[in-house]
């Protein structure tokens, strides 16, 4: 087996209200994992609050070598690698320089927006741009507005599984 570090796509089975979700488990081992959050209302005990939560509940990126991460693989601990379509047993990997830049567009913006690849139109790609300054100074992708708001924002991709939309300001963006 290869013996570099990669980020593997999961799928964590563990029900919702779990004590230890996969995220933890790993996390707490030293493996380093990223999962899409979103806020959203939760209601506890009678109270409501904001929590971050995953914004797909299944959707876990670990980033370690094939052989630590297959301990964690067993029936019982409720996780599961990815598989490439059509590949025979292949785990779905996401290449180094696309996952850092992800999490560091979501992790720069307060509120990202994220969509599955099906839900992507056309039209949300019609106009590519550039980030010049800030936080996101050198990123690509396509300018995705929304109408009535003034909240400009750049869609990042990974390809094939999420993408998220990240708010930018509008004097960072050139036109390409």
């Amino acid at each position: 087996m290869d013996e570099t570090p990669q980020w593997y796509v999961l799928r964590d089975l563990s029900r919702p209200n779990s004590k230890l979700s996969a995220f933890d488990k790993l996390t707490g081992k030293g493996i380093k994992c990223f999962t899409p959050l979103v806020r959203k209302v939760v209601t506890q005990g009678g109270k409501q609050e904001w929590k971050d939560v995953p914004y797909m509940r299944d959707l876990l990126f670990a980033h370690s070598t094939h052989d630590v991460l297959d301990p964690f693989m067993a029936p019982g601990l409720r996780l599961q690698y990815r598989y490439v379509h059509g590949g025979f047993k292949e785990p779905m990997t996401v290449r180094e320089a696309d996952m850092d830049c992800f999490i560091r567009a979501v992790s720069s913006s307060i509120s990202s927006k994220y969509y599955r690849p099906e839900e992507i139109t056309s039209a949300m790609r019609n106009r590519r741009i550039r980030i010049i300054g800030g936080p996101l100074h050198g990123y690509e992708g396509s300018l995705v507005t929304v109408r009535g708001t003034t909240v400009k924002r750049l869609l990042v991709e990974l390809p094939m599984l999420l993408a998220a939309a990240v708010e930018v300001e509008p004097e960072f963006i050139q036109l390409l």
